[in-house]
């Protein structure tokens, strides 16, 4: 495809979106403003002056699309150069004006595709059409078409959806338009469930690289030619071309390679802190360039691979070529189909051919059969006349004795097949009977399984009754618990009072106990002053005793040494050794030692006063 055809598809549109009343043609005014818009859009200089003479109002009226064709090919298309203009602006003037006849969308509806979006299926649509007016486009084209959108958008294409609209006989026969291909995709069948954003680029890459002839687009590290540094491009890679730019906007383009057949891509070892790198070889210089993995290589030197082939074949758009050869597959194909065609024709003619020569044989069959019945049944009767009447006898007899034989063993096996239907008939009976109670049992068990349901139920109810009482226990639980930290507190209060309360009555009985000990220490001091005083005064008394004993008359003085011995040694019934051996007893308690002492200070007194009255104790 040419691109004179390629612009006569667009132009097409906008002649016939000029044509209001649907007749086939145009007013020369309109036709003329059509022209001068198509000479500034294709850069071709034209004469204003011309232009107004040669679309003249005069009687002849509108202009047809085949009376418009000769001045467009010879004023407009004859001049057009190739590369000196934008086709996408040709694109963009005839979509504006076939858009407003024709694309009418409700805008409030959320699978309503953007008008960008419109533009780009409308030129995929061209692009993809048939070479024939009206421009449709046939099934497999479309299915290509949405194939690769969703392989865009990551997404597997579901003909499910859309396999009641390819099934109709007139889009089989005739192909779909534009307008009905915009309708489908605007009813969101393909794009349910995705984002309006997601759908835009996908249809962007996909109209990039069928419309643009772009193989493949993305960021790849190139290696500087004079200062040797690596730097991150955006690669695009066309098939003549590949050009590489600061950023995926394609605003800076900051070189542009030329592709040949002297080109070569080879593959390089990882070095300088790269990986996956390979190298893109022209005559005059070797680009060396590192992709992110070992994936993304292959791909980009297989693109690049193909755009050589391209190139060297004559090919200037890979797509185009795709195209041509899905559509010499279609015409194949059809060819094999209309031979397969002819191929079942002929043989269903062959068929009813033998099948009629078929009831030929069966009726000739069927004629020879009865001629041959009929002479074996004139031979029948001949031979029954000449037999005679005895040998027709014993025929009877032995055949009426081979029908009893054979009676017998029939009945013999009637028999024994009457015996095996009533064992079957016994075994469907208990059978019967044990499906019957396997039945029975089951409705029990599904009743059983019934009552049990009603008691979980009834379970479940009273457990959730028990549920909530145990929520309510727990909530009096919280509330005692509470109340018992407050008590707790309390009482930890009180006891740190007590306790404050004990530390000083300990202290107060720390200090009782050392003015106690020092009370006893006294005590005892006393108590041995008391024992040293008592012994003082027994030995005291008994001096006196001795002393204050009468001389009777003609008695001699005693001497110093025997007056012991005249002195009665005191009984146990002395206060004075009494006093001595209950003080050596009872030294540990306080208060009858003090008892013994006044006892003992009594009997001091008394000893004193017998004393002094003279009285003693003669042994």
């Amino acid at each position: 495809m040419d691109l004179r055809s390629e612009l006569l598809k667009s132009i097409w549109y906008g002649f016939t979106a000029l044509d209001l009343e649907k007749s086939g043609k145009v007013s020369k005014s309109q036709l003329k403003v059509l022209s001068h818009n198509l000479c500034t859009v294709l850069c071709i200089p034209h004469d204003p002056v011309a232009l107004e003479d040669h679309f003249r109002d005069d009687d002849d009226g509108p202009v047809s699309s085949q009376g418009y064709m000769p001045y467009l090919n010879k004023y407009i298309l004859d001049k057009v150069i190739e590369g000196s203009f934008t086709k996408e602006n040709v694109d963009e003037l005839c979509w504006t004006l076939t858009a407003k006849k024709n694309y009418q969308t409700d805008k409030t509806s959320s699978t309503v595709l953007p008008e960008r979006d419109a533009f780009r299926l409308w030129c995929l649509f061209n692009f993809l059409s048939e070479d024939k007016y009206p421009l449709v486009m046939v099934p497999d084209e479309v299915e290509y078409l949405l194939k690769k959108i969703c392989m865009s958008m990551s997404i597997e294409f579901n003909c499910v959806e859309l396999e009641d609209f390819f099934s109709q006989d007139s889009v089989q026969q005739t192909g779909i338009t534009v307008w009905v291909f915009l309708e489908m995709m605007n009813s969101g069948k393909l794009t349910r469930g995705i984002d309006k954003s997601i759908t835009s680029m996908a249809i962007e890459e996909v109209y990039r690289e069928i419309v643009g002839d772009v193989l493949k687009e993305g960021y790849l590290w190139k290696k500087g030619q004079l200062r040797r540094n690596w730097k991150e491009r955006w690669f695009t890679l066309r098939p003549s071309s590949l050009s590489y730019y600061t950023g995926e906007d394609r605003k800076d383009c900051q070189g542009n390679i030329v592709l040949d057949g002297n080109c070569c891509v080879e593959v390089l070892p990882d070095r300088d802190g790269k990986r996956c790198m390979f190298c893109l070889k022209t005559l005059s210089k070797t680009y060396e360039m590192s992709a992110s993995d070992t994936k993304q290589r292959q791909e980009w030197t297989t693109a690049i691979q193909t755009a050589i082939r391209l190139h060297v074949e004559g090919k200037t758009s890979l797509h185009k070529d795709l195209k041509l050869k899905r559509r010499e597959q279609r015409e194949q194909r059809d060819k094999r189909c209309h031979a397969k065609e002819e191929e079942l024709q002929r043989l269903r003619a062959l068929q009813e051919e033998r099948e009629r020569g078929l009831v030929e044989l069966d009726l000739l069959k069927e004629a020879q059969k009865q001629a041959q019945a009929l002479l074996e049944q004139d031979e029948q009767r001949r031979r029954q006349q000449h037999e005679q009447m005895q040998r027709a006898l014993e025929v009877q007899l032995k055949e009426a004795e081979e029908a009893r034989v054979s009676m017998q063993a029939e009945m013999v096996l009637k028999e024994e097949e009457a015996e095996r239907q009533r064992k079957r008939i016994q075994e469907l009976e208990e059978m019967q009977k044990r499906l019957e109670e396997a039945l029975h049992l089951e409705i029990k068990a599904r009743r059983d399984e019934e009552v049990f349901r009603y008691a979980q139920a009834g379970l479940l109810a009273e457990e959730e009754e028990k549920m909530k009482a145990l929520m309510c226990l727990q909530e009096e639980q919280e509330e005692y618990i509470l109340k018992t930290q407050r008590e707790k507190q309390e009482l930890r209060q009180e006891m740190e009072v007590k306790s404050r309360s004990l530390d000083e009555a300990q202290r107060q009985l720390e200090e009782v106990r050392a003015n106690r000990h020092k009370v006893d220490q006294d005590v005892v001091a006393a108590q041995k002053k008391l024992r040293q005083a008592s012994t003082n005064v027994k030995h005291w008394n008994v001096q006196m005793n001795r002393l204050m004993r009468p001389i009777g008359p003609g008695e001699k003085r005693p001497s110093l040494g025997s007056s012991f011995a005249s002195f009665q040694i005191p009984t146990q019934r002395d206060p004075g050794l009494r006093i001595r051996k209950k003080s050596g007893s009872e030294d540990q308690d306080e208060e009858s030692k003090e008892n013994v002492d006044n006892s003992a200070g009594c009997d001091l007194e008394k000893r004193h006063s017998h004393a002094s009255n003279g009285d003693m104790d003669i042994p």
